[in-house]
């Protein structure tokens, strides 16, 4: 994600078209369900989310909907990570995803 978002963002700045990314992690969304509508199952995933719990999918929504404001006006080629801290963990020790 990062290099085609860091690419297309050189190609369209000087269109005035910005180009960023959102990269989530485990939301609570249907396609999900496998693991969030189960108590053992959500323990295990949100148990490797330093925050500690899962987003909402309004909160994913939100940071698109601010990437897309007048206020990140001066923003491109970025990867906004809202993963609650889980990608500052540098490895897994077991599968934990659905």
């Amino acid at each position: 994600m990062g290099n085609v978002t860091r690419t297309l963002a050189l190609e369209f700045a000087g269109r005035g078209i910005r180009v960023n990314a959102v990269a989530p992690g485990a939301t609570l969304t249907p396609i999900n369900a496998a693991w969030a509508d189960d108590p053992a199952a959500r323990g295990v995933v949100e148990r490797h989310i330093p925050i500690g719990r899962s987003a909402e999918a309004s909160e994913i929504a939100a940071c698109f909907a601010f990437l897309a404001s007048a206020d990140a006006a001066y923003i491109t080629g970025q990867t906004l990570f809202v993963d609650g801290g889980l990608s500052l963990h540098i490895d897994f020790r077991e599968n934990w995803s659905s």
